[in-house]
C-alpha cells in the first residue's frame, strides 16, 4: 500500500513540476505570436541542434560552423524541439551545450536579423527565445555550456542559461549587442545579475568586455579552465568534470536540481512548499529504501 501511495503521489506531484517548468514566459495575452514567427524562422535554414544522449548525460550540439554556429531560424525552432525532448528525459542526470568545430556561437545568423527588422518581429523572436531559454534553464539536468572558441551575443546570452560555464584555453564570451545597438534580448542580462551581480554585470554589458578564462573564473563567470583547447579532449574533460554531480540515481539528481530551480526563482514560502513537494517525490522510494537497508554511510 506505502509503494503505491508513493508512486500515485510521484506521479501527481512530478506532473504538476513539470507543467510549471515548461509553461512559456509569453502568450497572446502578451501580444507573441508563436506560429507566425516560427512561420518566419523557418525561411531561414542552416546549421542544425544536434542531441545525444548516453549514460545519463545529453550532448546538445550547435552545428553551424560556417558561421560560427550562429543560429538560424531553423536551428531556433529545433533547440525548442531538443529542449521539449530533454524536458521529458527520465533517465537523464546531465547536459552539455557546446558548439561545433571548436567554436561556441556568434549569436543569431544574420540574414535573419535584417528580414526581422520590424519592432513586431523582433519581439516575437525574442520572447521566442527567452521562452525556449527560461526552459533550458529550468529542466531538470545538471547543465553546462562548454565554451570554446568565442561565445558572442547571443551565443554569451546562451551560457548564462546553463548552471555552470566550463572554458578552454584562449575561449571568450562576450556580451558585443551594445555595438549592435542592442541590448540582450533571450534574457541574457537578467541571468547574468542573478550570476555575478548588477554592478559586473553592468560592466560586462556596459564595456562589451572581452572575457576570457582568467576574467571569468575571478567574477564567478566559469568554473574551471580546461587544460585542453582540443574539442574531443574538452569534452571529454567536461564529461569527467560534470560526473562528480551527476554520479547517483537520475531521480535524486533531478530532485536536486528542482529544489535549486525553487529556492532560486521562487518566494521563500513557495519554495519552502515546493521543496517539501519534491522531497515527497523521493521519500519512502526505491532510492531512499535501499539506503536505509543498506545503512548508507556518510565518507
Amino acid at each position: 500500500m506505502a509503494v503505491l501511495l508513493w508512486k500515485s503521489f510521484h506521479r501527481i506531484t512530478n506532473g504538476r513540476l513539470l507543467q510549471q517548468r515548461t509553461m512559456s514566459l509569453y502568450n497572446h495575452v502578451h501580444g507573441f505570436e508563436e506560429e507566425r514567427i516560427k512561420k518566419k524562422l523557418q525561411q531561414f535554414t542552416g546549421g542544425s541542434i544536434n542531441l545525444s544522449k548516453e549514460d545519463g548525460i545529453g550532448i546538445l550540439t550547435l552545428n553551424n560552423p560556417k558561421f560560427m554556429n550562429a543560429f538560424t531560424g531553423t536551428m531556433m525552432i529545433e533547440l525548442q524541439e531538443r529542449v521539449a525532448e530533454l524536458e521529458n528525459w527520465r533517465d537523464g542526470k546531465g547536459l552539455i551545450v557546446h558548439g561545433a568545430e571548436n567554436t561556441f556561437c556568434s549569436g543569431s545568423d544574420l540574414n535573419a536579423v535584417r528580414m526581422l527588422s520590424s519592432p513586431q518581429d523582433g519581439m516575437n523572436m525574442c520572447m521566442f527565445m527567452q521562452n525556449i531559454l527560461t526552459r533550458l534553464m529550468r529542466l531538470p539536468l545538471i547543465t553546462i555550456a562548454l565554451v570554446q572558441g568565442k561565445a558572442l551575443g547571443g551565443g554569451a546570452e546562451l551560457t548564462t542559461a546553463c548552471d555552470f560555464r566550463l572554458m578552454t584555453p584562449e575561449s571568450e564570451i562576450r556580451f558585443v549587442h551594445k555595438q549592435m545597438g542592442l541590448v540582450p534580448g533571450w534574457g541574457g542580462a537578467a541571468r547574468l545579475i542573478q550570476i555575478l551581480g548588477s554592478s559586473s554585470a553592468l560592466k560586462l554589458l556596459s564595456g562589451a568586455v572581452k572575457v576570457q578564462p582568467d576574467h571569468a573564473l575571478h567574477i564567478g563567470l566559469a568554473e574551471v579552465t580546461l587544460s585542453s583547447s582540443d574539442e574531443s579532449e574538452s569534452l571529454e574533460e567536461t564529461r569527467a568534470w560534470l560526473r562528480q554531480y551527476t554520479n547517483g540515481p537520475a531521480e535524486v539528481i533531478q530532485a536536486v536540481k528542482k529544489v535549486i530551480i525553487a529556492g532560486r526563482e521562487l518566494q521563500l514560502e513557495a519554495a519552502l512548499r515546493t521543496e517539501k513537494e519534491i522531497f515527497g517525490t523521493v521519500w519512502g522510494g526505491p532510492v531512499n529504501m535501499q539506503a536505509l537497508t543498506q545503512r548508507t554511510k556518510h565518507k
